[in-house]
């Protein structure tokens, strides 16, 4: 019996160490999964996302578009909710990794942070959302999506049956799907618990997609629910829309066309889809170029990259829900377009907004673009004042660069 239980044993061990080789990928990403935002490895991690996922490379292409050089210092404060705050403390409390900022094709401000360096490729979360909405808006200039009042599942017939069936592209794209997602992080069967097992374990983030259900209290085009699957969605419509894969069409459209100084690269589901609700992977300057393209009108190096139309009906916000401004149920004050932000009181700015504190900063009023690259672990706490806070400070930043020392001072004193 006990050479039974011996060889038994050994069988047993032998089975789980072929069981582990045969899922050694799986493993090493669920275990790398749970443990992104801990506290010793997220700044590393949000650097070297690359290192722990399936990935495609965008390669860059063509000359680097060079910016300029013109140091000036940060305003040592900024006012917040009538507070006198201080940018540096501001910077180390959001846990800051990189910090750009241009005026005009000119970077006036750079630092890098917690022993990061400017050729760390930053995990973007949903600031990809808003290279989506550009390359879409390509594709909607271009005839291949002639009507954003259709269904989506007139190019997604997958999609039939599911939250999504009948919903319009453009309630899509103002996170208005009426589509039903479960958020609750302690729900081993939430939504987001499901997606969260799928990048850890492999799926596919389509078959996710057509798995969502209507949320029967929210119809679409009443309320902004911010579910970050309605993204990919819209990337399965574009796939659709223009027979071409996400990578390529972006390589195609915009990539290739940024002068950017290194790749992009894109997290996959395990079948290889692009993660385009999130999963780019781009050096800080990178970031701001994508930000002097919009500042600029779409127009760049001499093109029209994106159509200004859609640049202009992207930081519109066309419904009551969709405002800038207290709302009511509202779980922001920030307005929302086709995957931008618009700050309270906006002043010629919008943003592209990541989890974790991502930030392009659009300012046309003083011709600026800030980038802020983080790992604040804190962000979600309460992600609206996260959000209004580094707003206030941006506006800081950007005045300082256009007014006066005394109209400065007299500005942020309102």
């Amino acid at each position: 019996m006990l050479k039974l239980f011996k060889w038994a044993g050994i069988s047993l061990l032998i089975m789980g160490l072929f069981i582990g080789i045969g899922f050694y990928t799986e493993l090493r990403q669920l275990y790398h999964t749970v443990r992104l935002f801990d506290a010793d490895v997220i700044v590393h991690n949000f650097s070297h996302l690359p290192e722990i996922a399936p990935t495609k490379t965008i390669e860059k292409q063509g000359p680097v578009f060079n910016l300029g050089s013109s140091a000036k210092d940060l305003p040592n404060t900024f006012q917040y909710k009538g507070e006198a705050r201080n940018i540096q403390e501001f910077i180390e409390n959001s846990s800051t990794t990189a910090l750009v900022v241009l005026k005009g094709e000119d970077i006036t401000f750079e630092q890098y942070y917690q022993g990061t360096d400017q050729w760390d490729q930053r995990i973007s979360w949903s600031v990809a959302k808003s290279y989506l909405s550009a390359l879409f808006g390509i594709a909607v200039n271009e005839g291949h999506i002639p009507d954003l009042d259709v269904p989506v599942t007139d190019y997604v017939p997958n999609l039939k049956g599911s939250g999504y069936d009948g919903v319009s592209i453009k309630n899509v794209l103002q996170m208005s799907s009426g589509v039903y997602f479960n958020e609750d992080y302690g729900d081993f069967n939430s939504d987001i618990n499901r997606f969260g097992r799928i990048m850890a374990l492999g799926g596919s983030f389509d078959d996710f997609a057509a798995s969502l259900t209507k949320d029967e209290t929210r119809p679409q085009g009443t309320f902004m629910h911010y579910v970050s699957i309605d993204t990919h969605v819209l990337g399965m419509v574009l796939r659709a829309a223009t027979g071409e894969r996400i990578e390529d069409y972006f390589t195609e459209k915009l990539w290739s066309k940024l002068g950017t100084e290194r790749d992009a690269i894109y997290i996959t589901d395990s079948t290889g889809e692009p993660m385009v609700l999130g999963g780019l992977n781009i050096i800080s300057r990178d970031y701001a170029r994508m930000g002097i393209l919009y500042r600029d009108n779409g127009f760049y190096r001499g093109e029209q990259i994106v159509p200004e139309s859609w640049i202009e009906d992207s930081i519109t916000p066309d419904a009551p829900h969709l405002m800038p401004g207290k709302r009511d149920n509202a779980t922001t004050n920030f307005g929302y377009g086709y995957q931008w932000w618009l700050p309270e009181n906006p002043d010629q700015e919008f943003l592209a907004i990541g989890i974790y504190g991502q930030y392009i900063y659009i300012n046309r009023k003083h011709d600026v673009v800030i980038v802020k690259n983080s790992a604040h672990r804190d962000f979600m706490a309460n992600d609206y004042e996260s959000k209004d806070i580094a707003v206030a400070a941006f506006r800081s930043i950007a005045r300082s660069l256009t007014e006066p020392e005394a109209t400065r001072d007299t500005a942020l004193m309102r």
